[in-house]
């Protein structure tokens, strides 16, 4: 039984200007150890959420608070994170950055953590290849190539945007049946191209549309209606929440809303990489087997051609089935054909020390390749537009 988490009168909101929750005082689940703290008694299945708080946009989100700003619960893997990345300048350290890893065995145990990865993290997009799991589960039926393409978060490159076009097409529908928030492309080569010619941001464009494609199609495969398709009790979203708790053994420990608009899962970093771990040694035949599969054989769809994620992918040894998915919010999550996983977030946010983290955790475990490495731990520090310094894991 999975013992039931003390409430707090006050939670994160769900885009980050205003509260959320069912009144004005929103809740948030503790982690395990703040259970444990707090007087809770019991055993926890591995990467559980205590009870989770189902969040909704609260009427006065997107406000601007006037009064004192109320106090809000922190996650331990945020405020318990160790130094895990300097940032070195001319020899000095110049700045540091907060971070919790982890690496789960096949059975959900935790292996190695830097930090307590217990509390409840939101993974961003590195949450895809569950979602695009409970799509396949769902009844989506995409080639390897565009299934890669629904776990991604893409570069928006030609191949990239034709890929979604195909998966609108192939379920009867167009770029106007997209809801995610229209972007420029995230690839800066093609951002800049994309503004040379005077485009405007677009659904398509934007990193997620991959997704909200595949999101789409499974909607239109099931008879379920298209409109409303990110709603938290679409049967879309229902059935990817489904997947996701029954990855985690539980109730996920939030819903909140991500940038793209999608329902976005609260859970504890241990259970993400337990999550990535499972999809990764799924037996042949498994819809996870599948999701797995088709971001080893198409990494250039999850990421882009000039992307860290693809590189660590397609130059990881073949018998390590590595499997892995970088997220805003400086988060990253790695599975591998054994059933381990790997999880890291840094506690600031900062996209830059994430890769970096992530290839030492990979280093110390023995998995990866050297070119996957030297693409993680490309972070030069510029002075003067010349690299000056770097930025270093430490303590792992």
């Amino acid at each position: 039984m999975i013992p039931r988490g003390r409430r707090l009168a006050a939670g994160p909101t769900a885009d980050g200007t205003g509260p959320v929750g069912r009144d004005d005082t929103p809740e948030i689940a503790l982690s395990w150890g703040a259970q444990r703290r707090a007087g809770s008694s019991g055993s926890r299945p591995a990467g559980v959420c205590p009870e989770p708080a189902r969040w909704r946009v609260h009427p006065s989100a997107g406000r601007r608070h006037t009064g004192p700003v109320p106090e809000r619960p922190v996650s331990r893997t945020l405020s318990e994170a160790p130094v895990l990345a300097h940032v070195v300048r001319s020899g000095v350290v110049e700045s540091v950055h907060r971070a919790t890893a982890v690496v789960t065995a096949a059975d959900g145990s935790v292996e190695h953590a830097w930090g307590d990865p217990s509390g409840l993290v939101f993974p961003r997009s590195a949450n895809k290849p569950l979602q695009a799991l409970g799509l396949v589960e769902a009844g989506l039926d995409l080639s390897p190539h565009l299934l890669a393409l629904a776990c991604a978060s893409h570069s928006g490159e030609a191949f990239h945007l034709e890929g979604v076009r195909e998966v609108l097409r192939g379920a009867g529908l167009t770029e106007a049946d997209l809801a995610n928030t229209p972007d420029f492309p995230v690839d800066e080569q093609e951002r800049e191209m994309w503004l040379r010619a005077g485009q405007p941001r677009t659904a398509l464009a934007q990193n997620c549309s991959g997704k909200h494609a595949a999101m789409l199609a499974t909607a239109v495969a099931r008879g379920w209606p298209t409109s409303g398709y990110l709603d938290p009790g679409h049967p879309v979203q229902r059935g990817i929440t489904a997947t996701i708790e029954r990855l985690l053994g539980g109730p996920v420990g939030a819903l909140a809303v991500d940038g793209c608009g999608a329902p976005l899962h609260g859970i504890p970093l241990s259970g993400l990489a337990h999550a990535f771990g499972q999809v990764a040694a799924a037996p042949a035949g498994t819809a996870a087997a599948r999701v797995a599969a088709a971001i080893r054989a198409h990494p250039e769809y999850l990421g882009g051609t000039r992307r860290q994620v693809t590189t660590l992918i397609r130059q990881a040894p073949p018998a390590q089935g590595l499997i892995a998915k970088d997220g805003a919010e400086s988060v990253y999550a790695v599975g591998l054909a054994d059933g381990r996983g790997v999880a890291v977030k840094v506690a600031d946010g900062h996209m830059r020390a994430k890769p970096v983290v992530l290839a030492a955790v990979l280093r110390r475990i023995g998995v990866g390749s050297e070119a996957g490495y030297a693409a993680l731990e490309d972070a030069p520090v510029l002075g003067h537009g010349e690299p000056v310094g770097s930025i270093v894991a430490v303590g792992i």
